[in-house]
């Protein structure tokens, strides 16, 4: 007679095989290769404030595709493939340009964490090896490479996340067999100090983890709400205390690392008063708790459709749960412009890990915010599946890159090779030659935009203006991996009536936003959107009042 785990595995093996999707694919945004090959695969990637990207995967892989310059070499007695390795693990790319510059990264950054710093600064923390305690520092110069701090940080972390606070400083949460935080930069002795935190090892299953790489996202009243598994709590990071515990997210699957959903702060909407009502939290995706497990035993089970919506400010949340057109684990979570979501990469089996997962997600989705619905868009050519990544540029694309279920770098007779190419996503609102644009003109203030304090934009526009189809939006470029967009966040503006200068060419002012719990301090895009169609973005700098500019 058949064992039950013979049984289990048979009845997981037919639900897998007979599976489907209906689906139509739209002809809806478009693809361009940018780059052929970066020389590395972009596991990691961070938008600088000169509209460069930083990208990084791990030292560790073997011999990546492009060569540190000046035949300059890392010499590393515990990496474990090459102590002496001339390659590069990090470069930064133009898409502009499609320039490729190698930079310099010393210590193991796998599957690690990070945050722009209010003064501009990539402030990237953690990895494996002898990474895992190492804080990475990376400002926007033409020049620049990476400064590394040994002792960054006061425990290991790997799978952790990084989310920049209203007070400049960076926290630090979780990571493999770390249930606590802490903050970085260490100015003192007592900034080693680490805080526990109960719910990562209470949302810890025995067998697959599933609390690796928190979702989290700073509340609009400067709490922080973290999500691990399928649970999640609103803390008090200053007093260490759970100021709430929200219902368990419906659907029977885990959300976080390896069974990889993905999350985003939804837009928050700013009032006549610059401050905000609402701060809602959409997670979509995942997989079954024992999806990873499964995978390494060769049965690939369908990931989860469902999203769920949570306004965490509400007195009593409940979740809010609806279906996207397709099962994915792995995604990414990118807030357009326009205060949609792009849902793009991933797979529609399995899991996160080596080799864990089957049938690539070719078809990017919008979700619209504003009615709720889902739109399938245009595919990709390329599967983007375990260590891809995807981030919003300055013009309204999204970039795509990574992707690399191998153990090593590997691109032949594997199931899916490593892939070192970028491309470019062309939302809907960029199709046609007859897109009619804003463009921005100038910002007033150009360069410092206090909290509270006013400001004016001028802009062009062909052809007539709708009032109530015209808003402004500020982003905060991300720090993408692993399914998870740390630090991304949108605001709509409250602004005045549109005032017209000379043909095609207006003006607009309000008020930025009120307090650094809504807009913590640093480098954001601001994009005018008219009928749907957002301007190229213009970085405008958000400092705190205090005079603190969070400069490393």
């Amino acid at each position: 007679m058949a064992s039950k785990k013979s049984i289990l595995f048979i009845l997981l093996t037919l639900s897998t095989l007979h599976y489907t999707n209906t689906q139509t694919v739209s002809t809806t945004g478009h693809w361009k290769l940018l780059k052929k090959s970066i020389g590395i695969s972009a596991m990691h990637m961070q938008l600088m404030p000169n509209d460069k990207l930083i990208a990084f995967d791990r030292t560790d892989s073997g011999v990546s595709n492009i060569s540190l310059p000046d035949h300059r070499c890392r010499r590393d007695p515990h990496d474990q493939t090459a102590t002496v390795d001339c390659s590069a693990h990090s470069v930064e790319f133009e898409p502009k340009g499609r320039n490729v510059r190698p930079l310099n990264i010393l210590t193991d950054t796998w599957c690690s964490s990070g945050a722009l710093s209010p003064n501009g600064t990539l402030t990237q923390s953690g990895g494996f090896n002898d990474g895992d305690r190492v804080v990475r520092y990376f400002s926007p110069c033409d020049a620049c490479d990476w400064v590394e701090d040994p002792t960054g940080l006061a425990v290991r972390r790997w799978y952790a996340s990084s989310q920049i606070l209203p007070d400049g400083r960076i926290i630090i949460v979780g990571g493999r067999k770390q249930f606590n935080y802490e903050f970085i930069p260490k100015r003192s002795k007592q900034d080693y100090n680490v805080y526990n935190l109960p719910f990562l090892r209470e949302t810890r299953d025995d067998t697959s983890e599933n609390n690796l790489y928190p979702f989290i996202h700073l509340s609009i009243d400067g709490n922080l709400f973290i999500f691990a598994n399928n649970r999640s709590i609103l803390l008090d990071y200053v007093k260490n205390v759970v100021v709430k515990r929200f219902p368990d997210m419906p659907g029977g699957v885990a959300r976080n690392y390896p069974s990889s959903g993905s999350s985003v702060l939804l837009p928050i909407k700013l009032d006549v008063s610059a401050t905000a009502a609402e701060a809602e939290v959409m997670i979509c995706g995942g997989a079954p708790a024992y999806a990873n497990r499964m995978a390494n035993a060769s049965v690939f089970v369908p990931a989860a459709r469902s999203c769920g919506r949570l306004r965490i400010t509400d007195a009593s949340p409940e979740w809010e749960m609806e279906e996207m057109p397709i099962e994915r684990v792995m995604g990414d979570m990118i807030l357009l412009p326009t205060g949609d979501v792009l849902i793009i990469n991933g797979a529609k089996r399995g899991s996160a890990g080596w080799g864990a997962a089957r049938e690539p997600v070719l078809t990017p989705v919008i979700y619209r915010t504003s009615d709720r619905s889902f739109e399938v868009l245009s595919p990709a050519g390329v599967p983007r599946v375990y260590h891809s990544t995807a981030h919003l540029l300055q013009d309204g694309r999204v970039v795509v890159g990574g992707s690399n279920t191998n153990v090593r770098y590997n691109f032949t007779n594997v199931l899916f090779p490593t892939e070192l190419s970028v491309e470019a996503f062309y939302p809907p609102y960029m199709e046609g030659e007859q897109v009619n644009r804003p463009r921005i003109l100038s910002v007033d203030p150009a360069d410092e935009m206090g909290q509270m304090s006013s400001f004016a934009v001028e802009f062009d526009l062909r052809g007539p203006i709708n009032q109530s189809e015209l808003y402004v939006t500020l982003v905060a470029p991300s720090f993408t991996t692993h399914s998870f967009s740390m630090n991304q966040r949108l605001l709509v503006l409250n602004t005045g009536r549109v005032h017209r200068r000379l043909e095609g060419r207006y003006a607009v002012g309000g008020l930025a936003p009120a307090s650094a719990a809504v807009t913590p301090p640093g480098y954001y895009l601001m994009f005018v959107v008219h009928r749907g169609v957002p301007s190229r973005g213009k970085w405008v700098h958000v400092f705190m009042n205090n005079g603190v500019d969070g400069t490393i």
